[in-house]
């Protein structure tokens, strides 16, 4: 609607100057002191016609962009900073051109309202930005339950309807909301939760509206980029593919199957590999440019452990798992012949599994590099949990202490002249969507599988671990995951049902993940001083309009574009591969339909994995007892187990040129830059970030429209490839694979 001091703005008492400050409200921490200010303009008008075009423009922009993008080999995560940059000219254009009549609204009494209430300014920015991001979990672009309406269509070849479909995609991304509002006064007011990430937002929105009279403004500098950008896409995107992933080690020997396992930046190892494609560098693991350094090395120093050292040893030395009867790395499913396994003929009309085919077809086997990937990930989840507890257990308590009998600090105080939002909207909000998730399981059952007592189950374990993984992400920055714990639980339950499986982890793990972003987002909100009643409402409404998109736009290509996600029928360097959506496929198949008994128990090849679980809780103990015996040697505590674990978190579907590039490009621009050019870095950087993303999206999907609808295609060597075939080849003896040497 109209501009308007709204119903839940705070009285004109305050016009922005700074207050009277006792001492000891300044927050206590220092990263906050340095980076939040601590006065507060409650006349600001928020409720903007502005606020509201564009949030819903950039929401919907976002959504489809971000689904859009899911589906193809290097998908691309447009992140909130676009929007940040981007709206911000516009919003500024639009103070300088809309009409500052005021009117009045039958029923809002003697308030009067302008489609132009004043200058562009930084509050409406921000609920923009918290608008546009709102059915994004921590930028993970589109809803996680899209995934499940991918799979039945494309993967299973079942049918789910559009009601369904977008039933669990609204409840799972709302659900959260309703026990994270009750938390907000435990996670988001106290002091001593202070949400390392948003200060990041806090900086960039400081920067942008800081006055500019540089010849190179920030807006000026992200139109260039963004023109470069979109103008170079046109090479990697269509007219020279191959250097999307330029393995030259294969190039170089072109016959070899070991050299080209371990040159292949898409297929293998990816030694030497790198890539001039944007959403190759900022596809899976989001944009190396605001990444900071030391994380860029911990993820470094775990992906050399585990991808040079670990998998050659396991593929080459050990042969562990018969590892040369498959590929070194591939997320399908084997036969212990080599063949793909054909899921298709294990499940029965119910959409169970059939026991006699799976009996017929043999145990399920997974490449190398897949296996270890979910060794990794038990690791990672019991080492996130010691080393929480052993090197930030005592922090954590203190400050949860203190958030009950601590003095409120400035910003609490600030915003404590907002109306707060009111209990029972949260009560309301939780009542609906379970209400409405039951319906889902019981009248739509037949569509989902998951049985009501599963809905509960799962609620319960999300509303369990909320409290103490949003406390962990408050104050340490690390948020640990539900995923594999969930769909683990549920396997040995309920094994044999593939949907069933996959709603209880995206209704145990989303409700979580969504209830974590709705508080960071608060946070935010709290530390730029936005009324709570429309933080609240922008992201409700952000997420109903994000999560209908994400569905609409999914049941659109996955009905329009021919064996979508199917790689082995594809036409050759198809980009609809869906790498997600393979490996969330392959997890249904293996916690679901076969379940973890016959896979990582007694009955499957992987017992052993199990043991990851007690190395990674171990693994944190031993270096903070390391710590305590040696307290001088400052580089002990720097060891983080779970992030050196779970650097190849996103393997796959990311593969080795994803990380070959993001590392490089990180490495250049926040070690080399930040430190030689840091003047440059602080204006520049964000923005940059911003307009490679928002170039490579516009002209991707200008490419598809005027190209890939009209089947238009260029056939020539730089648009075959990498050229790595063989890297998908196995080398053990007698195993026979179309296109691969026999040994």
């Amino acid at each position: 609607m109209a501009g308007m001091e709204d119903t839940e703005q705070a009285p004109k008492t305050n016009t922005g100057e700074e207050e009277e400050i006792d001492e000891e409200e300044l927050s206590p921490i220092e990263e906050v002191r340095l980076t939040v200010t601590n006065t507060d303009d409650p006349s600001l008008p928020v409720w903007t016609f502005r606020m509201w075009f564009l949030g819903i423009i950039s929401c919907g922009l976002l959504s489809f962009l971000n689904q859009f993008f899911a589906y193809r080999t290097e998908p691309l995560v447009i992140t909130q900073i676009t929007v940040q940059v981007a709206t911000l000219p516009i919003g500024h254009f639009m103070a300088k051109i809309l009409p500052t009549t005021k009117f009045n609204i039958p029923g809002f009494g003697s308030r009067d309202f302008s489609l132009n209430p004043g200058p562009f300014n930084m509050k409406e920015h921000v609920l923009i930005s918290i608008f546009a991001n709102a059915g994004s979990a921590f930028g993970s672009g589109s809803a996680y339950a899209v995934s499940i309406v991918n799979i039945i269509k494309a993967f299973y070849h079942r049918n789910i309807s559009f009601f369904a479909g977008w039933i669990l995609i609204i409840t799972t991304q709302v659900l959260g909301y309703g026990w994270a509002g009750l938390l907000r006064k435990y996670v988001v007011e106290p002091a001593h939760m202070w949400w390392p990430s948003t200060l990041v937002q806090v900086s960039l929105f400081r920067a942008l509206h800081e006055k500019d009279d540089r010849s190179m403004s920030r807006a000026k500098f992200f139109l260039i980029a963004l023109v470069c950008s979109f103008s170079w896409y046109l090479i990697p995107g269509y007219l020279f593919t191959t250097i999307t992933s330029i393995s030259w080690v294969c190039w170089a020997f072109s016959k070899s199957v070991t050299a080209q396992q371990i040159g292949s930046g898409m297929r293998g190892l990816g030694l030497g590999a790198f890539s001039l494609d944007w959403s190759t560098v900022a596809s899976f693991l989001f944009s190396p440019l605001i990444c900071p350094f030391f994380a860029i090395v911990n993820v470094f120093i775990g992906y050399v452990l585990i991808i040079y050292i670990t998998i050659p040893v396991a593929y080459w030395g050990l042969d562990l798992y018969n590892a040369k009867t498959f590929p070194i790395f591939s997320s399908h499913l084997f036969t212990a012949k080599g063949e793909i396994y054909n899921i298709s003929a294990i499940v029965n009309n119910k959409f169970e599994i059939d026991m006699p085919k799976y009996e017929e077809q043999g145990r399920i086997n997974l490449s190398m590099f897949f296996a270890l990937t979910y060794g990794f990930g038990f690791a990672t989840i019991a080492s996130t949990l010691t080393h929480v507890g052993f090197f930030y257990g005592r922090e954590i308590y203190e400050r949860f202490r203190a958030s009950y009998n601590g003095k409120v600090d400035i910003h609490t105080r600030l915003m404590r002249k907002y109306p707060e939002i009111p209990n029972w909207w949260f009560h309301v909000l939780l009542g609906v969507t379970v209400a409405v998730s039951l319906f889902l399981c019981t009248v739509l059952k037949d569509q989902v599988q998951m049985p009501w007592w599963g809905l509960l189950f799962s609620c319960a374990l999300a509303f369990i671990f909320t409290l103490p993984i949003s406390i962990i992400t408050a104050t340490t920055n690390q948020t640990p995951g539900l995923n594999i714990i969930t769909e683990y639980i549920m396997g040995i339950i309920l094994p044999g049902y593939p949907i069933a499986n996959v709603c209880f982890k995206t209704y145990g793990y989303m409700s979580m993940a969504q209830a974590v972003s709705f508080l960071n987002d608060f946070k935010l909100g709290h530390y730029m001083k936005i009324p709570p009643r429309s933080m609240f409402l922008v992201q409700f409404i952000g997420t109903i309009i994000a999560g209908t998109i994400n569905i609409g736009v999914a049941w659109w290509l996955l009905n329009s574009i021919e064996n979508i996600c199917q790689d082995e029928l594809l036409p050759p360097n198809s980009p609809w591969t869906c790498p997600g959506d393979r490996v969330f496929f392959d997890a249904s198949v293996i916690w679901g339909l076969v379940g973890p008994k016959r896979i990582f128990g007694s009955l499957g090849n992987y017992p052993a994995l199990n043991w990851f679980f007690l190395g990674g809780a171990l693994g944190p103990v031993l270096v903070w007892l390391l710590h305590k015996a040696f307290p001088k040697q400052s580089w002990i505590p720097l060891i983080n187990l779970p992030v050196l674990l779970g650097a190849t978190a996103s393997m796959p579907p990311a593969t080795t040129v994803n990380y070959n590039s993001w590392i490089l490009v990180g490495t250049i621009f926040n070690f080399f830059i930040f430190r030689y050019r840091k003047q440059w870095w602080q204006r520049y950087n964000y923005v940059l970030s911003a307009a490679l993303d928002a170039g490579v999206a516009f002209m991707a999907v200008l490419l598809y429209f005027s190209l890939s609808m009209e089947e238009k295609s260029l056939d020539w060597w730089g648009t075959r490839g990498e050229h790595c075939e063989l890297a998908r080849c196995p080398t053990a003896k007698g195993v026979i694979i179309d296109g691969c040497p026999v040994y």
